[in-house]
Formats: C-alpha cells, sequence, structure tokens
C-alpha cells in the first residue's frame, strides 16, 4: 500500500503532521511536550488530601484548539462554509474567520450566533488592476473576471501568514475553500493542519481536480461535444467538453493572462498536493461510490462528508442576506395550492439568464399552465408576463427564502442550475429537479442526480447562453406536474429520510464523520 493509502486508510492527522510536515511545525510542538524528569523523593511520601489541595491539584482542562477559516468570497461559497463553521463551533472550537470590510456582513449572522468562539479577522481586499475598484465580491464578477478574482485573491496569503504567526494561541488547523489553495501551504509553514472545503459534492469536487491535474485537451478539429473520460473515478464518467468548467476551458484556449492562469491551477495542484484532506458537504447515501475509497484525482486525499450542513428552514430564513419576499408571505401564497403541484425555479445567487432565455422560460411557464414561483435574480422578465399568469404564477425580484419555498407541501419540483448548494436543499427537502446547468460543478452535479440518484430529469441542455425551446420546455414541466413525475418525487422523499437519517446523532454517517474530525483536530492540541 502506498504512503498516501495508508494515510487514508489508517492516519489519523496527528500521524500525517509528523510526517508530511517539516521539521519546523515539529519543533514548535516540542516545548510543551519536553519529559520532565522528577528526583527522587528521600523518605515517606506525604499526601496532602485537603479540598484546597485536590483543587489545586486537578488537571487544568485543555484549551479549546484553535482553528483559522478561510472562506471564498463568493455567497454560494461561503454559506455552506459558515454552516460547517457553526458546526464546529457547536463543538467547543475556536474559529477565526478570514474577511474584507466589504464581506464582513455575510459572516454577521455567524457571529452573533457564536459570539464567543467564532471571531472575525478582516484585511483589505488585495486590488487588481483588473477588477473594478472596490469588489470584493463574486456577486459583482463577470465569467470573464472569475479567474482574476480568484489570483487576486491570494494576494491575502502573506498578510494572513504573518497575522498567524503572531497569534498568542497557535492555529493547529486551516480550514480554506478549493478556491482558496494558497491557505494549504501556508498551513504547513504554521505547523497546522491543511483542510480543504468544498462547497461542491465529492464528484464535482473529483472532476474539478481531475481536470486541472491531468490538462484534459480536446483534439484539433473536435467540436464542444468531444467527449472527455474520467477512468479513474469510479463509475468512469464522461463529460461532454462544452460541460467542463469554463474556467478550465478559458485555461486551455489561452485566454487567460499568464500569471491568473498559472495562479488557478496551482490553486488545485495546492489542494491535492499539501492538504491534509477534504471536507465536502455531501452524504454518504447519495455520493457513497465516490466516498468509499481513497480517489488519484483527489491525491488519495481523506475526504469527510459532513452534509447536509443547512440548518432547517426556520434558522435557514435570514441567509444570504434580506429576502425580496418575507418567507410568511410566500408560505401563505403557496397553501392555495394542492400537495406537490408548483414549480419553484432559480438560478442561484451568480448565474443570470440571458434575455432570450428569460423570455424562452416564460413563454414555457405560462403555456405550460403550471403553478410557479420564479426567483427571478437580475433577469429581464418579459413585459405583460407577470399580468398573464397572475394568480398561478408569482415572481420573486431579488433573494428568496429558498430552503423554506422547497420543504413547503405545494412545491413538487424545482427548475435549478443544479449548483451544489441548491442540489442539496432539494434533496434534502425530497424534491425532485428539473435540471438546467449552467457552467461550473453543475453539469456534473445533473449527472449525479438524472443517472445516478434518479430524482431529476433534464429540462434542456443548458450551459451558458443557451436558450431553450420554449414548447419543448412547457412539455418538460407539463409531464413534471403530471402523473410522469409521481415515481420521481417519492424517491426524492426517501432520498431525504436519508439525508435527515445522516446528520442524527448516534449512528448518522455524517454526524460520525464530523465527530471524528473533531476528534483528530483535538489531538493537534
Amino acid at each position: 500500500m502506498s504512503t498516501k493509502n495508508r494515510f487514508y486508510a489508517h492516519g489519523s492527522l496527528l500521524e500525517m503532521l509528523s510526517t508530511l510536515l517539516s521539521p519546523i511545525a515539529v519543533t514548535a510542538r516540542s516545548a510543551s511536550h519536553t519529559p520532565r524528569h522528577f528526583p527522587r523523593q528521600a523518605g515517606p511520601l506525604h499526601l496532602d488530601l485537603s479540598q484546597s489541595a485536590m483543587e489545586a491539584a486537578a488537571p487544568t482542562p485543555a484549551p479549546a484548539p484553535h482553528v483559522l477559516i478561510v472562506p471564498f468570497p463568493a455567497q454560494g461559497h461561503a454559506l455552506p462554509f459558515f454552516d460547517f463553521v457553526a458546526l464546529l463551533a457547536a463543538r467547543g472550537l475556536r474559529l477565526s474567520v478570514v474577511t474584507t470590510p466589504a464581506n464582513l456582513q455575510l459572516l454577521s449572522p455567524l457571529l452573533a450566533a457564536h459570539p464567543t468562539a467564532v471571531r472575525a479577522v478582516t484585511f483589505p481586499f488585495p486590488s487588481h488592476p483588473a477588477l473594478p475598484p472596490g469588489l470584493e465580491n463574486t456577486k459583482g464578477c463577470g465569467p470573464g473576471e472569475f479567474p482574476t478574482f480568484i489570483h487576486a485573491f491570494a494576494g491575502l496569503r502573506e498578510p494572513v501568514l504573518a497575522w498567524a504567526r503572531a497569534q498568542p494561541d497557535r492555529v493547529v488547523a486551516v480550514f480554506a475553500d478549493f478556491f482558496c489553495g494558497w491557505a494549504q501551504p501556508l498551513a504547513r509553514e504554521i505547523g497546522a493542519a491543511g483542510i480543504v472545503f468544498s462547497p461542491s459534492g465529492a464528484l464535482g469536487t473529483v472532476v474539478m481536480h481531475s481536470i486541472f491535474r491531468r490538462l484534459v485537451r480536446r483534439p484539433p478539429g473536435s467540436d464542444d461535444t468531444f467527449s472527455v473520460a474520467f477512468p479513474a473515478i469510479p463509475g468512469e464518467p464522461s463529460f461532454q467538453w462544452r460541460e467542463l468548467m469554463m474556467m478550465y476551458m478559458n485555461y486551455m484556449a489561452g485566454n487567460l493572462e499568464e500569471q491568473v492562469a498559472q495562479s488557478v491551477r496551482q490553486t488545485f495542484l495546492w489542494n491535492l498536493q499539501e492538504s491534509w484532506g477534504f471536507v465536502s458537504n455531501t452524504f454518504r447515501a447519495l455520493e457513497r461510490k465516490y466516498l468509499d475509497q481513497p480517489l488519484e484525482d483527489l491525491g488519495f486525499r481523506r475526504l469527510w462528508a459532513v452534509g447536509p450542513v443547512a440548518p432547517d428552514a426556520d434558522a435557514a430564513a435570514g441567509r444570504g442576506g434580506e429576502a425580496a419576499v418575507r418567507a410568511a408571505d410566500l408560505m401563505a401564497w403557496l397553501d392555495a395550492f394542492p400537495e406537490g403541484s408548483v414549480v419553484y425555479v432559480c438560478f442561484g445567487s451568480q448565474a443570470v439568464l440571458t434575455p432570450a432565455a428569460a423570455a424562452a422560460l416564460a413563454e414555457a411557464l405560462e403555456r405550460s399552465a403550471v403553478p410557479f414561483v420564479w426567483a427571478v435574480g437580475g433577469a429581464v422578465v418579459p413585459e405583460g408576463f407577470e399580468a398573464r399568469v397572475s394568480g398561478r404564477g408569482l415572481v420573486v425580484r431579488g433573494w428568496a427564502p429558498q430552503v423554506a419555498a422547497l420543504r413547503h407541501a405545494a412545491v413538487g419540483w424545482f427548475m435549478s442550475h443544479c449548483g451544489w448548494n441548491s442540489t442539496l436543499e432539494a434533496a434534502a427537502a425530497g424534491v425532485p429537479v428539473l435540471a438546467w446547468p449552467m457552467t461550473g460543478d453543475q453539469f456534473f452535479d445533473a449527472r449525479l442526480l438524472v443517472d445516478e440518484a434518479r430524482i431529476a430529469v433534464r429540462a434542456c441542455a443548458g450551459g451558458i447562453g443557451f436558450v431553450p425551446d420554449a414548447g419543448e420546455l412547457a412539455a418538460v414541466l407539463r409531464d413534471a406536474a403530471a402523473e410522469k413525475g409521481r415515481d420521481m418525487r417519492a424517491r426524492a422523499k426517501e432520498l431525504a429520510a436519508e439525508a435527515a437519517r445522516a446528520v442524527k446523532e448516534g449512528g448518522g454517517s455524517s454526524f460520525d464523520d464530523m465527530e471524528g474530525l473533531v476528534q483528530e483536530i483535538r489531538k493537534l492540541c
């Protein structure tokens, strides 16, 4: 068995630390672990059994482990990471969360919920000439700016390293988003455990790291439907070239500035080469085949599955900012419809439908006669559409309380871009998906739901800028609402029960992974 396989199967974080980290890291612990040699006492031993003496001799409780958190400033990345941090805080860890001034507000609910366990460490955002002044969150990023944003954010490495070295209470572990690969060698430098937090599922995480590790190429003369195989991943999945990350396609096409391109690829390589393991917001009943063995495309690192980490509907009401519609008002509107009859439509915080795609979706919703809630985000709704669907359709402009909506009995389907947060929220709520993936990990997630979990159907081919045929999309909506969708809704309910069991104390797979991870961290103190 290789060294990496031995780590995965048998090694604790502490064992990995002593083997993988530099001698400096080990030296940092040696002062507090030097054995003491006491002189032999002459004569009889006298014991003082008074209460004061025993209290003085009582062992001092071990200090709570100090953990550094490095989130990536994108809403779809930060929200599940903060949910995970809340679970760490509830288990007695002390957590310092890296942020920038404009992103501090997104951290506020976590700070309010855990004022003694969680603190913010705020740094100025590292500016970059290719990014608009004042941009600190990917919500204001166009698709072409995303790689530059990753590169710019890596500028926090030196100030964060200086801060960590200056702390009187040593940082024992660093959890960093997978777009913050620079934090993994940083962890090694301070003698801490570096662990990658993935806001994606296991399959999506593996595929994204695989393409940057292997640098898969499209043969000259082939088109965007060229099939890319992943032989080292269980089941040997394959995806069309157009279904890979847009960032990767731009990387391979030479469309990124050289320094940015190097920074993006190095981010993924650091995760594979420098980290101790990965944590994913997923659960075994959904992705067991990708969790049961160490994977070459993840550097044979351990992967802890700790999801779903999202809180229940009431606690999640304020996640992501102020909603454009009150949860109570949305619930009241949904109360008027039969069970499973409403389609909830949302494409996440990052993707925005083009005017042509939004018009096609609006026409399909109108022609289908299916009740719906459409959280449009920044999309342009055709003039007169809302009046024509009044009574059976609700358009929400802005952020919607999605967790609450999906858990309402009237919602029977979710038309989604298949971002991982939405994917997991649908699975946890027992709602099947009409898959309209755009980019990123979304085609990988769609495959998981459609072909493996069988709780989704493809709404359309998808992709950024893709415009579906309104008639075909209307037919998909009608079929979902009819008897054809009943079996899939039943399977989705079964998966929701598995998701609930996963996080239960006393045998839940995700609960046990979370407990085991925290125990490993405590060993580092």
